[in-house]
């Protein structure tokens, strides 16, 4: 799996070792508020973090670890899940530490997943859904060009409470389209 780098970001594979920095990410109230729970511990996360490998190795899923430029300290996690054969159609998610929150590091580092999705893996469309309520996680994917095609109705579950969740979606040759004269990712 390649590690991509764009201005203060770099994606690279998770390990095992990302275990303690991701639980402390990620487990937080503030970003774990609209996810299907996290692991509720940090052995949680390095059996999510072996799932995640196995699941590459067959093809149906690619998980990357965050780290701002220069650290090797997991700040979060983008991955891209195939919904069809060859991830033609795909879902995207993303969880950041909420004190990288406002800082740029998202953009750039969806950004990468995007490109990544679209130019390497060959996917054609992306989806992603967000809580209605999760204004933030709406608001990014806004920023990201997506498009809104609809609202799932209750369709999840967190807490025992059901939430309406918005369904986003990027196409392939829209999203080149927009991203004519922008840097392309540099891939190690």
């Amino acid at each position: 799996m390649p590690t991509l780098t764009r201005g203060r970001v770099t994606l690279r594979e998770l390990q095992t070792a990302d275990a303690p920095a991701l639980f402390t990410a990620i487990s937080t109230g503030d970003v774990s508020r609209f996810l299907s729970p996290p692991p509720a511990n940090v052995e949680g996360f390095e059996r999510f973090i072996d799932w995640a490998h196995r699941q590459r190795a067959v093809g149906q899923y690619v998980c990357f670890a965050v780290t701002p430029r220069g650290s090797d300290v997991v700040i979060g996690l983008f991955q891209i899940r195939s919904l069809e054969p060859d991830f033609g159609n795909a879902e995207w998610g993303f969880a950041l530490a909420s004190e990288f929150w406002g800082t740029g590091l998202f953009v750039d580092g969806a950004q990468l997943a995007i490109d990544f999705a679209f130019d390497i893996i060959g996917a054609r469309r992306l989806e992603a859904r967000a809580v209605l309520k999760n204004g933030r996680g709406n608001g990014a994917l806004r920023k990201l060009g997506a498009v809104q095609e609809g609202v799932l109705r209750r369709s999840f579950l967190r807490n025992g409470e059901h939430f309406d969740q918005m369904l986003w979606t990027i196409l392939g040759d829209e999203w080149r389209d927009s991203r004519q004269g922008w840097f392309s990712a540099v891939i190690h």
